[in-house]
């Protein structure tokens, strides 16, 4: 293959990636030539200077590195020359970190000569502990979003530049920038380094931390607490409730049904007709009330697993059918929409702690898109009260624990906040505990109630009498947060063993290990919970609440967790998450009639205390 034809190709594979980079063109033969020949000469041009202080003492924001110019005669932006590749001396994800820094002690003297941290005399545990610490300093990132990829390919790639690209300082008026680069021939990642603007011999190089953000912003400030703090405590932290724009910011257009439409009428001399997309549904609904079809237009109900939007069509074209949705659900079922809704059910309450969770069951939640000041004035002046600041950072649509990080490092969740939509969540610091005695200890452990929502107009929910439990396979402590067996208790989904228990096995252990706290009353206070979170998103009409629809009823698995509260003398329900037609695998495998139960109670009206506990 001849040169141009080359180029040609390499352009059909990297010029949607260069554009969006923002490459100038100008440099893209440069750039070409050099990775074909890889040729790394940013030496031949740039030097690393170490920063020497007369006095020794240097802070924490003070540089130990500087890059400076060279090249004699200096360096012109316009020149389709000057574009540098920068290799990595370190990429990883966040959960394979610490063990990539433990397998590589080269790497880890490296790394801590670049970040200046003391070696001498300190155990490499110690080391890399403070690496861990302070990488968000000098890390960056890049994500892949090929199609066909899973979404756990597509999970932040994190990276730190060899020394010269990591010597570049910030400036918020930066005179190059350096930007990642994904070479497919090789699949390997680089850095590109190239001036915006002339510099001559003996200038030092600067890039901006932050690209985009705005200038002279308090969220510019906030983004840039790694490198330079800022005090953002005088900013409120107080939350205002969401505009229905944002409510609707990213969702699928949805009708709203007719408001006349009645509720499903049927003879009663035959069984109704289901059509379900989910298999557990076709396994155990097997009640001779029902029937199941194989296409939808037969059916009298639609149990579907894909999202449903067209209510208004339905209830005219399709008046006698159920759907097992809610219009605008999403309000529970999307992470930072339900903060959102459960806020609506705080309370004012004299002398009330500023910084304490209202209502007392929602850990306090932040939206780090559209809360970024709240948030670090919050954080902040936890801090200056000397109070626990430990938070796990979620991403506001996938479950099973992916992208989702605990710290207490502000530094760290100000760089997270780059990686894509999350929320911030209070840590539960002091979780009630179960002792698991084939780990020899007390574990974190969370609990599912699976929620049956009949009504919304006249609300109308029921909560299903067996619960389901998930355990950390580890000893809890307040450490050690990449250890995911733990701090997390998601296991069915990943390659750790599972611990399973039956509830009843549980209230069994309960009664040994917190004989002064009675179940009846935790799940009194949980049922509380369940029915103030419905409450609230039923408070507004939509698309800012959950909409009323004769024509439909619901089932969701919400997840929470129990922490200690009154210093240790009480137990308080903390909720986690409502998951959307949710796995019910294990509730079929433990009770059978679980789905003839579930219907029966949702479609044929009939009340069965022995399965169900009405909320509200």
């Amino acid at each position: 293959m001849d040169g141009l034809n080359e180029y040609e190709t390499f352009l059909d594979v990297h010029k949607p990636q260069l554009l969006a980079s923002g490459v100038p063109d100008h440099l893209w033969p440069e750039l070409f030539r050099k990775l074909k020949h890889q040729a790394f000469d940013a030496g031949d041009c740039f030097s690393l200077l170490f920063v020497d202080y007369e006095d020794g003492e240097r802070s924490e924001e003070d540089p130990i590195w500087t890059v400076t110019v060279t090249k004699e005669g200096g360096i012109r932006a316009n020149d389709p020359t000057e574009i540098y590749l920068v290799d990595h001396a370190w990429t990883f994800r966040t959960d394979n970190a610490r063990q990539l820094l433990n397998e590589h002690p080269p790497l880890v003297n490296r790394l801590a000569i670049m970040m200046g941290i003391d070696q001498q005399d300190v155990p490499s545990t110690v080391v890399i502990t403070k690496i861990l610490n302070d990488v968000w300093k000098w890390c960056c990132m890049y994500s892949l979003n090929a199609e066909g990829l899973s979404v756990e390919s597509r999970m932040p790639i994190w990276y730190v530049m060899d020394e010269l690209g990591s010597g570049i300082l910030h400036r918020d008026t930066p005179n190059c920038r350096v930007v990642p680069f994904i070479h497919v021939p090789e699949q390997m990642t680089y850095s590109l380094l190239f001036p915006i603007e002339d510099l001559q011999e003996g200038d030092q190089l600067y890039r901006d931390f932050v690209e985009g953000t705005p200038s002279e912003s308090k969220e510019r400030d906030a983004l840039l607490l790694p490198w330079r703090y800022t005090s953002l405590t005088e900013e409120s932290f107080a939350q205002k409730e969401a505009s229905k724009d944002y409510f609707l910011a990213g969702h699928v257009e949805e009708s709203l049904p007719s408001s006349d439409v009645a509720p499903p009428l049927f003879d009663g001399n035959g069984p109704l007709k289901v059509y379900s997309q989910y298999d557990m549904v076709n396994q155990y609904l097997t009640d001779p009330a029902y029937e199941l079809v194989d296409n939808p237009e037969d059916a009298d109900i639609l149990w579907l697993t894909t999202h449903f939007k067209q209510y208004l069509e339905f209830s005219a074209s399709t008046p006698n059918k159920f759907i097992n949705q809610f219009p605008f659900e999403n309000v529970i079922t999307i992470k930072d929409l339900l903060s959102i809704v459960c806020r609506r059910m705080a309370k004012k309450i004299d002398g009330m702690e500023p910084l304490a969770p209202n209502p007392e069951w929602l850990p306090v939640t932040y939206n780090l898109k559209t809360e970024l000041i709240e948030f670090v004035s919050y954080y902040q002046n936890r801090a200056r009260r000397g109070l626990d600041n430990h938070y796990i950072i979620k991403p506001w649509n996938l479950a099973r624990g992916l992208d989702t990080y605990i710290t207490k490092n502000l530094a760290q969740i100000m760089r997270l906040q780059q990686t894509g939509p999350k929320i911030v969540q209070k840590y539960i610091d002091k979780p009630v505990l179960f002792r698991r005695p084939e780990v020899e200890g007390r574990v974190k452990f969370d609990i599912r109630y699976v929620l049956l929502l009949k009504s919304v107009d006249e609300l109308s929910a029921y909560i299903y009498n067996q619960f389901f439990l998930r355990f950390a396979n580890k000893p809890f402590e307040l450490n050690d947060f990449d250890d995911y067996e733990k701090h997390f208790t998601v296991m069915n989904y990943s390659q750790y063993q599972l611990r399973h228990m039956k509830c009843e096995e549980f209230l069994e252990q309960w009664k040994l290990q917190y004989p002064k706290h009675e179940w009846s009353t935790v799940e009194e206070d949980i049922c509380h919970m369940l029915k103030e979170m419905l409450q609230g998103a039923t408070r507004l009409p939509p698309p800012c609440g959950i909409s009323p629809n004769a024509q439909s009823r619901a089932l969701y698995a919400v997840d929470l967790m129990l922490e200690w509260s009154d210093n240790g003398s009480r137990i308080q329900p903390k909720i986690l998450e409502v998951n959307f037609t949710p796995d019910c695998k294990r509730a079929c495998e433990y009770y059978s009639d679980f789905y003839n139960d579930v219907f029966n109670l949702l479609f044929l009206d009939q009340d069965n205390p022995d399965a169900f506990r009405r909320i509200v």
